[in-house]
């Protein structure tokens, strides 16, 4: 395994693209609103709502869009989509080599254990996946 307290630190721009890969890839019939997560998936969901011109919203319905900063362990994700199933997800950051849950749409996949930190985030925060927890 590698050194999980390696930290990755994100620049805006770098977030700017990876929100923009996203808008690129959402099909906007399939969904009326956005919803991020609290803490990490609030920004980008902004950022998305207005590339998207579609509403933030707080309370899902059948069209909205589930957004977090990273689909770590998957375990959001799953706790979300047990009590609204059938919603679209969506994350900056996928790690496919940890996660139980597959969104529909991601950014780009993180196959490495190095700790992200996102420009919004305290930058002396501990580095340690919620897998490992």
């Amino acid at each position: 395994m590698e050194d999980i307290k390696s930290k990755i630190y994100l620049s805006w721009d770098i977030i700017e693209t990876l929100v923009d890969v996203l808008a690129m890839n959402i099909k906007k019939s399939e969904i009326d609103s956005i919803m991020g997560l609290p803490r990490g998936g609030l920004i980008p969901a902004v950022i998305l709502s207005h590339k998207l011109d579609l509403p933030l919203v707080f309370e899902p319905t059948e069209k909205t869009l589930i957004i977090d900063d990273i689909c770590d362990s998957g375990k959001t994700f799953i706790e979300i989509d047990s009590k609204y199933p059938n919603l679209k997800f969506a994350c900056l950051h996928l790690k496919t080599h940890t996660s139980k849950f597959i969104p529909h749409i991601w950014a780009i996949s993180w196959d490495s254990d190095n700790w992200i930190v996102y420009p919004w985030e305290n930058t002396d925060a501990i580095a340690i996946q919620d897998y490992l927890k």
